[in-house]
């Protein structure tokens, strides 16, 4: 759901003036409005962009927007992607008029960006203590009657500090227990005892609802599909005996929301999920992967379930990031123009895939990423690599969810380079 406002932000990013704030974009185009450079289509090679530059590609992102509302659909699962993987208002967008649900989150920054563009459900996959957010997503609830605001809780004491912060308010926040997933995990409840203390603390406080359960199922230790499923399906019946204790009755609820699904095991979600006995009320069942959107090169392209389950469809990597060589030192070395300021580098290096020439573009043979400073991809080339000074090559990427907060304006490529739109991030 999206409130009309959303529209209209929408509208104000496209009037955005370009300028030195973008990186990688021409600087023949400072002053137009972002809408007037997309309007001019130019190419990305040849339109005047400077290198580095990080790409999407355009084709790429609608066939992964698609695939994961078909796979959602066809598995009877609500959908609310999580938006901290890409910070991108008009993605969000996307997600939802492809069947999400809504949009989840990590941290309050990102509800205000959230809710600046109009979106009317969040899902906070995080306990939420601070007094001043909290405050202020009360006034928001109280404010609009059509916005739904979920999170997480794992204490008691988490319970009194929200308790405290939400006096006053016209309406409950809405909660749901966070099962951890296993000793040494992340954030979460332990035991079926703390999990049964924790929802009574709720029920008894006027400030809180408590709507169902949650937890995230890539913090299980040593993952294998039989961990996973094992603790997937202890975290549906905890949905099952919190309801069969009327934990969900009495409190005007219309569904109990049960939700887990980061992008590793979506698959085994999935699975769990609809072996869910039926409830007193209709069962939410929420998936939360977010990485699908742009999907990437490496660590994504290895653990995403779409592996597993070659029938239901693949993702695609839409990502590029172009630099320049700059320096060609010696036959077995070369080095581009960007680094750790550009490209994601938390989980592997990128991949060197492709060197254009004089408008052709071949496969970047015998060039292998070793290393990254801050403004430089260090290049191990071997006797069959062809690379000189000036060529540009194309890396792919891997873990997107520290690929898109390098930039604040991404252009939105089609196969021939041609650039359709420019995708605004904040961070």
């Amino acid at each position: 759901m999206v409130r009309d406002i959303g529209t209209e932000a929408l509208t104000r990013l496209a009037g955005e003036r370009v300028d030195h704030r973008f990186k990688g974009l021409p600087p023949d185009a400072d002053g137009v409005t972002v809408a007037e450079l997309a309007a001019q289509r130019r190419n990305l090679f040849t339109g005047g962009f400077t290198t580095p530059v990080l790409a999407l590609s355009a084709e790429r992102l609608d066939h992964n927007l698609r695939l994961m509302e078909t796979y959602a659909t066809r598995h009877g699962l609500a959908f609310a992607p999580h938006g901290k993987t890409s910070m991108a208002p008009q993605l969000f967008h996307r997600q939802l008029a492809h069947g999400a649900w809504g949009i989840t989150l990590a941290v309050p920054h990102q509800v205000r960006v959230a809710r600046e563009f109009g979106i009317s459900r969040i899902f906070l996959a995080n306990e939420l203590v601070d007094p001043a957010a909290l405050k202020w997503i009360s006034s928001e609830l109280d404010a609009d009657e059509g916005f739904r605001f979920i999170c997480y809780v794992d204490s008691v004491r988490g319970v009194e500090l929200m308790d405290a912060a939400l006096r006053g308010a016209a309406r409950p926040l809405d909660v749901v227990v966070e099962l951890a997933a296993g000793e040494g995990a992340r954030t979460g409840v332990r035991t079926e005892a703390e999990c049964a203390a924790v929802a009574d603390a709720v029920a008894a406080v006027g400030t809180l609802r408590l709507v169902g359960v949650a937890g995230y199922e890539g913090e299980v230790p040593q993952a294998d599909p039989a961990r996973v499923h094992a603790w997937l399906r202890q975290l549906t019946a905890l949905a099952v005996d919190f309801d069969k204790d009327g934990r969900f009755s009495g409190s005007g609820l219309d569904e109990i929301v049960v939700s887990a699904g980061g992008s590793a095991w979506f698959d085994a979600v999935a699975d769990v999920f609809a072996e869910l006995p039926e409830l007193s009320l209709p069962a939410l069942k929420l998936l939360r992967s977010g990485a699908y959107v742009s999907h990437d090169d490496v660590h994504y392209r290895e653990i995403t379930p779409f592996t597993r389950i070659p029938e239901e469809g693949a993702l695609e990597p839409a990502f590029r990031l172009w630099a320049q060589i700059v320096s060609r030192p010696s036959p077995e070395q070369a080095f581009a123009n960007a680094g750790k300021r550009d490209a994601a580098y938390d989980l592997d290096l990128p991949v060197a895939q492709v060197v254009r020439r004089d408008d052709t573009e071949r496969p970047a043979t015998g060039v292998e990423v070793t290393g990254l400073s801050d403004q430089h991809a260090w290049l191990r080339t071997a006797p069959e690599a062809d690379l000189e000074v000036g060529d540009w090559i194309g890396m792919g990427l891997s873990h997107p969810c520290t690929s898109f907060d390098k930039w604040q304006l991404i252009p939105v490529a089609e196969a021939d380079g041609t650039v359709v739109d420019y995708i605004r991030t904040f961070f």
